[in-house]
């Protein structure tokens, strides 16, 4: 017997979800307006290795969705596991999330935050519906790699991962 989307409960599929511990990430890009936007993500994953390709997902009520466009450029923080209050700071809704975060531009305009334990250079090739998300599909033009530990998001809260090599 196969569910249909009817048969799922809402806050079952939500519990369901968050024992699925995640990266935690900052997006950032500059719109057509010159502004720049940001905003924390954890539907993230990589795509393909070749070519390199990563997609994130972004409600369509979020801020940033109307800056995202086919040919723009994105670039994706993943944070560090002591980057909780970053997270924190780019996931409200009103306020000026780069107030205070040190940040550089890269050549193609777009901020990009000091300390990610990873950064990745993108430039968006489609856009996908998908319920009440955008399907964000990049080709990482670029990455930037550093040692340290990652922020983790595991059922409501944030966690952090003690690797030891």
């Amino acid at each position: 017997m196969s569910l249909t989307t009817a048969e799922v409960d809402a806050a079952e599929f939500r519990q369901a979800l968050a024992r699925f511990a995640s990266g935690v990430t900052i997006l950032t890009t500059r719109g057509a307006d010159a502004q720049d936007y940001g905003m924390t993500a954890s539907s993230f994953t990589s795509l393909s290795l070749s070519p390199p390709l990563i997609l994130v997902c972004i409600d369509r009520s979020a801020t940033m969705h109307g800056a995202v466009a086919v040919d723009r450029p994105l670039n994706v923080h993943i944070l560090r596991a002591e980057q909780a209050s970053l997270s924190n700071q780019f996931a409200r809704e009103k306020g000026d999330r780069f107030q205070g975060v040190a940040a550089t531009r890269d050549a193609r305009g777009v901020l990009q935050l000091d300390d990610a334990l990873a950064q990745l250079s993108c430039r968006i090739t489609a856009l996908h519906s998908g319920g009440d998300h955008t399907i964000v599909v990049a080709a990482v033009e670029r990455t930037t790699v550093t040692d340290g530990d990652p922020l983790l998001y595991y059922r409501g809260a944030y966690a952090s991962l003690d690797v030891r090599r």
